[in-house]
């Protein structure tokens, strides 16, 4: 019964979630070995079944009906046999898939957090952390069931169903046949069953990442939360989500609940049938006590395997609809590689011709004709109101957009003709929003650069890092905590000129990276900032225009164009729109 149902139980799964298990079940050829193992150990578990079976016809024909003397050593060395042949099977069907499952995981884990940091940017732009985190988490935990454990229950039981029934066919092939009357029937609701916890499984797996995405939200910015005293608002915001994944979770219990009575209630009718049969066989004397009391045993176990595989059903939904999510990810097509132009350390020459850029999705152009030139060595600085393609400009260089039109070049040729890997090597980046990671300051100025002490020292030294690192109780090897939050802002961005002295590339981007900080302090980063952009390339996104006074060129946007161009003496004497911008900042 419980093969058949199984077993058209997946040859009913829709096309593309049955597509989604064979790819799942690729993940197992690495370990088939291990996973053989555990094959062999759900054999000899699924055997032990129909052992009891006969067990009993042995030991009751033996010892009431023949009087066998030798049943008083026979039936405990066979009790004990049982069990140890038992325990070993469940050993090995138990580890040896497990210890698969737990490889699929980190594989898994690690081929969607490899695409993760090889995707576009503008991948990330429009999808929420806490749903990518989801899907490293929470989804390749319930891969694992539809792979290992589901397979597990699959085969294990199913096997033991054969063997049940074969037994079952030995003792009395008629009754034996009238008892899988209630096969189809069983199938058929496996099949609505299957539906339904894969519809289930879904929506759990979406509102989970709402979950962690609302928690994720609240837990990094715990000062922006309790300064607008947003506690209520959060709170209730995380009851929402949560709430929707108890009803998804619920909508699924139900479901499995309701499917176990079910099921049993039909094997029941089945059953009921076949023992009244088989008490009539008894009574007339076609089946010895033994006989019959084995038969009735065998059908009563194979309901144990029946329910399980009928349950086996949620799960593997599940972990179909999460490996569908997953593999999403894992088809997403990476950032392309870019050209084949060698280039180990360029000039520095910056330039954009006629450029226009329009964001994925959007209808309205972002930037409009933009065209300036930074020769190796020059400061630029880009200026203009929030909103005005600033940023944008600046994510065109490194290739984290591309230009609609137009051309981005270095060294006179089109950065799309150079290695991405090779092209980003020639910049470093110093924002205000300072990235560091939960790490000693030794390692976030070492990020992603292999250096020596000597050369971390000599950077930490030069962004003045080594001055309040000296008051730290471990000096360099202090942990920042996450994102920085264990120092000050001065602190973090002297840690990202460190990091950007240590690179160094031909090539500097500055964004905003002093606006966040106060006067004093600002005057005293522009200092270690100037001995950065030393005989550099420097593209300075600036709000404060006392910043970029010294600038070679300064660019001034509004509306995703430029509208003026030229040194900061220049631009006060025209009296344009840079004038009235410095005008209103010095009466401020």
């Amino acid at each position: 019964m419980g093969r058949r149902a199984e077993g058209r139980a997946i040859r009913k799964l829709p096309p593309d979630a049955l597509k989604t298990y064979r790819r799942l079940l690729g993940y197992l050829r690495p370990h088939r070995g291990m996973f053989s193992v555990g094959v062999v150990g759900m054999v000899i578990f699924a055997a032990t079944d129909a052992g009891w079976a006969a067990f009993v016809k042995f030991f009751l024909d033996g010892t009431f009906v023949d009087r066998d003397p030798r049943m008083v050593w026979l039936v405990p060395t066979a009790i004990v046999a049982l069990f140890v042949v038992r325990g070993v099977g469940d050993f090995m069907q138990t580890y040896c898939p497990g210890h698969v499952g737990r490889h699929i995981i980190k594989t898994l884990r690690g081929q969607i957090f490899d695409r993760y940091l090889h995707l576009p940017v503008t991948y990330f732009d429009r999808s929420s952390s806490g749903v990518l985190l989801s899907r490293l988490t929470f989804n390749t935990e319930q891969v694992a069931t539809a792979t290992t454990d589901s397979i597990t229950i699959f085969i294990r039981d199913t096997l033991a169903i054969i063997g049940l029934i074969s037994y079952l066919l030995y003792l009395n092939p008629k009754l034996t046949l009238i008892s899988l009357v209630v096969a189809p029937v069983i199938a058929v609701l496996i099949r609505r069953i299957n539906l339904l916890f894969r519809r289930y499984s879904q929506r759990i797996q979406n509102s989970m990442g709402d979950v962690t995405r609302v928690a994720k939200e609240a837990i990094e910015a715990p000062r922006v939360v309790r300064v607008f005293n947003a506690q209520d608002f959060e709170a209730a915001q995380f009851e929402q989500v949560t709430e929707r994944n108890r009803r998804s979770h619920m909508k699924l219990m139900f479901t499995k609940s309701l499917s176990n009575p079910v099921v049993q209630t039909i094997t029941a009718i089945g059953l009921a049938v076949v023992m009244y049969l088989a008490t009539l066989d008894a009574v007339a004397g076609r089946m010895t006590v033994g006989e019959f009391t084995s038969f009735i045993a065998a059908l009563i176990f194979v309901t144990g395997p029946l329910r399980r595989l009928v349950n086996v059903a949620g799960p593997l939904q599940a972990g179909i609809a999460a490996a569908q999510s997953i593999f999403e990810v894992l088809d997403l097509p990476p950032e392309p590689s870019g050209g084949t132009r060698p280039v180990e350390r360029s000039r520095g020459d910056v330039e954009y011709e006629d450029v226009r850029f329009t964001y994925p999705g959007t209808a309205e152009p972002v930037l409009h004709g933009i065209s300036f030139r930074a020769s190796a060595g020059q400061t630029v600085a880009i200026v203009g109101r929030s909103g005005s393609g600033k940023s944008t400009i600046m994510n065109l260089l490194p290739r984290f957009y591309e230009a609609s039109s137009g051309s981005v070049r270095l060294d006179g040729s089109d950065v799309r003709e150079y290695p991405l890997d090779r092209l980003r090597a020639q910049m470093s980046f110093v924002s205000q929003d300072v990235v560091l990671f939960n790490d000693t300051i030794r390692s976030n100025i070492a990020f992603g650069h292999p250096a020596t002490d000597e050369q971390i020292v000599a950077a930490a030294d030069a962004a003045r890092v080594s001055e309040f690192a000296k008051q730290l109780p471990q000096g360099l090897d202090t942990v920042v905590g996450d994102r920085g939050t264990l120092l000050s802002g001065g602190q973090r961005q002297r840690i990202a000129i460190a990091r950007a002295l240590l690179r160094d590339t031909p090539i500097l981007i500055l964004d905003e990276a002093t606006s966040a900080l106060d006067t004093e302090l600002e005057r005293q980063i522009q200092e270690q900032l100037e001995e950065l952009m030393h005989e550099r390339t420097t593209l300075v996104i600036a709000h404060r225009l006392s910043t970029v006074e010294k600038a070679d060129r300064i660019v001034v946007m509004d509306g995703g164009r430029i509208i003026e161009s030229g040194t900061h003496a220049e631009l006060l004497a025209r009296g344009g729109h840079y004038a009235v911008l410095h005008r209103m900042q010095f009466n401020e």
